[in-house]
């Protein structure tokens, strides 16, 4: 059988997209000891499920909706950037997101204890919700201090706001080039 790297995500709308690349763009320079991430692949990741079995991906799919269905459409602003574990220690180079509904945090509280259920690992961490645009290579164990400096210059300027009322299951296959996104279906709220 046929595993798929799999992972729940929700889109981002072309407006937010954008205004991250051209923070990517402000930021980036050669040799920043930094793994960005194409525009095209930008999503908020709600659960990373591993390697899945293709015969699996309907009951996915199916626990999806199920979790989906009741849920209604919410907003999210995109506040500034920051970093994970924190800004001044950042490996990973992250938008900050504002959840004012909290049902971001809900579904992914949600996802994990179904997909827990299922058989996939739960979360070893809360939920806290945030969009990543680059990583500290492997190398690193933290951000470059040049780039941490010109990426917090932006903390304070929001990117702009989204309406979530639709999430994907997504598979991702590696490629020499990086990894290419193949939406396996889409779930309305």
């Amino acid at each position: 059988m046929k595993t798929i790297r799999t992972f729940l995500a929700i889109p981002l709308p072309t407006n937010i997209a954008g205004a991250a690349g051209k923070l990517i763009v402000s930021t980036r320079f050669d040799g920043d000891g930094i793994k960005w991430v194409p525009v095209d692949n930008l999503h908020l990741t709600l659960k990373f499920l591993g390697e899945v079995d293709n015969v699996e991906t309907p009951d996915v799919c199916t626990a999806l909706e199920s979790i989906c269905e009741p849920m209604q459409p919410f907003d999210l602003n995109f506040l500034g950037t920051g970093g994970l574990p924190d800004a001044e220690r950042a490996r990973v180079l992250t938008v900050r997101i504002d959840d004012p509904s909290g049902q971001l945090v809900q579904l992914a509280a949600n996802i994990d204890d179904r997909f827990a259920e299922m058989g996939y690992k739960r979360e070893p961490r809360d939920y806290r919700p945030h969009l990543t645009l680059g990583r500290a290579r492997a190398n690193a164990r933290r951000a470059n201090e040049d780039v941490v400096k010109r990426w917090l210059e932006h903390a304070g300027k929001p990117l702009g706001e989204m309406r979530v009322d639709h999430v994907q299951v997504v598979g991702s296959f590696l490629e020499k080039r990086g990894p290419v996104y193949n939406i396996m279906d889409t779930i309305d709220l």
